[in-house]
């Protein structure tokens, strides 16, 4: 029997719920990668602080999933370790995809509608490609197996990362998978993170929103 497909380009709705907190990342990461194209070709320079913090997310989550999360991986599945390789491949696309915005920011905004399309076009089939691999894997691992394996993934978060992975996940995240997503968080993170850095991430949505 053939393997479910699951992808997030369309939501949550189809995805086993302990899928949720990694799909919320590749939804915010899409959900941002529009949003600097949109900017794009009005950029006045206010949302360069927004795209230096979107920027570390998207090189923490890559890098913790190839020296943490895929290892992990291929310890508990033997049928991942080639296609682990391959993700690699496409996370050095990626970055030279940021590394090209970073430079049309720095400049101003000199190049960005460019570089931000690129961007785009490169994390989108990046991320479609990720998933056709890992969510089958983290299927069948089955949901305590796979959340193991989360944890030590988030806990190699730096703390700016750490203090800015909460609220950007949840920005216009369904509810339900909001309440599931948070029940795995201890309660005093899950508290601050909810008002306090919610409130801090908002301002720096107001450089890339205006």
């Amino acid at each position: 029997m053939p393997e479910p497909t699951f992808s997030s380009e369309h939501g949550l709705a189809a995805l086993p719920a302990h899928f949720h907190g990694f799909a919320l990342m590749h939804i915010a990461m899409r959900r941002d990668a529009a949003r600097l194209r949109a900017a794009a070709a009005s950029w006045k320079g206010g949302g360069a602080e927004w795209w230096q913090r979107l920027r570390e997310v998207i090189e923490w989550h890559h890098t913790s999933e190839d020296d943490v999360l895929w290892p992990g991986l291929r310890a508990r599945d033997a049928d991942f370790d080639a296609q682990a390789r391959e993700l690699h491949e496409d996370h050095e696309e990626l970055d030279a995809a940021m590394r090209a915005v970073s430079t049309a920011v720095a400049r101003g905004g000199d190049g960005l509608v460019r570089a931000a399309a690129d961007f785009e076009t490169v994390l989108r089939d990046h991320l479609a490609a990720e998933e056709r691999v890992v969510f089958p894997v983290f299927d069948r691992l089955g949901e305590r197996a796979y959340l193991a394996e989360e944890r030590k993934l988030i806990g190699t978060a730096p703390r700016r990362v750490i203090t800015y992975l909460q609220p950007w996940m949840f920005d216009g995240a369904p509810r339900a998978s909001v309440a599931y997503v948070s029940a795995t968080i201890p309660p005093p993170v899950r508290l601050v993170g909810s008002t306090l850095l919610r409130r801090r991430y908002e301002r720096t949505l107001k450089g890339i929103l205006t």
